[in-house]
């Protein structure tokens, strides 16, 4: 029968999980990198990058400008009647008696249409495509530094999370250690009152301990969640657990990282602005052509009964700025100045990074090397635990030395829990600096 219900309370304990959602690192990776605002605003920007290239490249191509007018001139003497010019009488006479009033066609149609098309420009439009050419590959290296980023934090925080529910069950295991050993005590009948306050204290202390651990437990997990666009009140199981095992890392020196590719084209992208800056100064050819229409009558309706005035043109145009202050050398230079700023900018991130990069392998390979002693000391603490959870079992040592044996175990436990993330953090770091 007991048997029975112990079976029954197993399945009551597994079927919540049952409902649970499993997650695996690379799940939560893929997860947090498609909900990243920041990778959806990188990729704006690439577009937006590209959009710019397609307004510069429009100044390669030919213009075409047309205007179409409607003019009503207004008698401004009486606005009712046409405008009219009086003929001198002898005029009129001469002419035969031709009325002394004549009216002047008030209805004027034009219409035309001019065409540019630039021929050569002694760089400036050319440098200026290649200058929004290298935003937008500086655009694409800020999206994979922003993806590598994300893909980071999210492995900080799968294994943070892992990590306090680790440390909660390390928690809860030691409680019920002290809770064991206080009914150990009570039930052998040698409940001294030193031995129970203390156990007493130890358990209070624990129990806190345990709370603090939930606490940061469901801290982590609802990050995580957020973070992963994953509901609230879902059920996480992280089915990835941490390695005892690490194996080396096969990396070479850093050859190459976004952050370094997004100084070189911001470089050259400045040299190129710098160039059609100083292009500005020069000469511009361009192929020009023009075609108009020019009509009037007295009437709307007779603007078009006799053929209008045309007229139109073919030909070369030279603009030669003469004079503008210094303004085009004085852009150019400052374009320049920007490169040489930014690369004083590369030189220092190629230190910094490399430095950083170098440091996080010297640091997995001293964590790794030290994850065997973790492990001896931790096999001994156990050992000293049991041995003297055995000797309080007989009344052989007090509660004292059995919770400094305690403590001593689990902090061994924090340690060796520690030790692993530490190595795990130390590997995403190699792979952001130089994947």
């Amino acid at each position: 029968m007991r048997n029975i219900l112990c079976g029954i309370l197993a399945v009551i304990m597994i079927i919540p999980n049952a409902f649970a959602l499993d997650l695996s690192l690379n799940q939560a990776i893929e997860k947090i990198v498609s909900e990243s605002n920041d990778i959806k605003r990188a990729d704006a920007n690439i577009k937006k990058a590209k959009a710019q290239l397609s307004e510069v490249n429009a100044n390669r191509w030919m213009s075409v400008d047309g205007t179409v007018s409607y003019m009503n001139l207004i008698n401004v003497k009486n606005p009712g009647s046409s405008q009219g010019v009086e003929i001198p009488s002898d005029i009129g006479a001469i002419l035969g008696n031709v009325l002394p009033l004549t009216e002047i066609p008030d209805n004027i149609f034009s219409a035309g249409i001019k065409v540019t098309q630039p021929i050569y420009t002694f760089g400036k439009i050319g440098n200026a495509v290649d200058a929004v050419h290298d935003a937008i590959n500086i655009s694409k290296s800020s999206k994979d530094l922003t993806v590598r980023e994300v893909k980071y934090a999210a492995a900080n925080l799968y294994w943070t999370a892992k990590m306090t529910e680790e440390i909660v069950n390390t928690s809860q295991r030691n409680l019920n250690n002290a809770r064991g050993a206080k009914k150990k005590l009570t039930s052998a009948g040698r409940a001294n009152r030193s031995n129970l306050i203390k156990i007493e204290s130890d358990i209070a202390n624990k129990e806190i301990a345990l709370s603090d651990a939930q606490f940061n437990r469901d801290t982590a997990f609802r990050m995580l969640k957020i973070m992963a666009g994953i509901d609230a009140n879902e059920d996480l199981v992280l089915t990835d657990n941490f390695p005892n095992k690490f194996a080396p890392l096969n990396s070479g020196e850093l050859k190459s990282n976004p952050e370094w590719d997004i100084y070189q084209q911001q470089i050259k992208m400045y040299e190129s602005n710098a160039a059609s800056k100083r292009a500005g100064a020069y000469p511009t050819l361009a192929a020009v052509g023009s075609y108009s229409y020019y009509s009037m009558g007295t009437a709307a309706s007779n603007m078009f009964d006799k053929e209008g005035s045309q007229s139109a043109y073919l030909g070369l145009a030279l603009q030669v700025p003469l004079f503008n202050g210094g303004l085009h050398s004085a852009n150019a230079t400052i374009e320049a100045m920007n490169a040489e700023s930014v690369h004083q900018d590369l030189d220092k991130s190629k230190k910094l990074k490399t430095e950083e990069y170098n440091n996080a392998l010297k640091q997995y390979k001293h964590l790794c090397d030290n994850l065997g002693k973790l492990n001896e000391a931790h096999s001994l603490a156990q050992k000293a635990y049991d041995v003297s959870v055995k000797r309080f079992a007989s009344g052989q040592t007090s509660a004292v030395e059995l919770s400094d044996v305690s403590t001593a175990l689990y902090q061994m436990d924090m340690a060796l829990l520690n030790a692993k993330y530490n190595i795990l953090m130390s590997e995403q770091t190699v792979k952001k600096l130089g994947e």
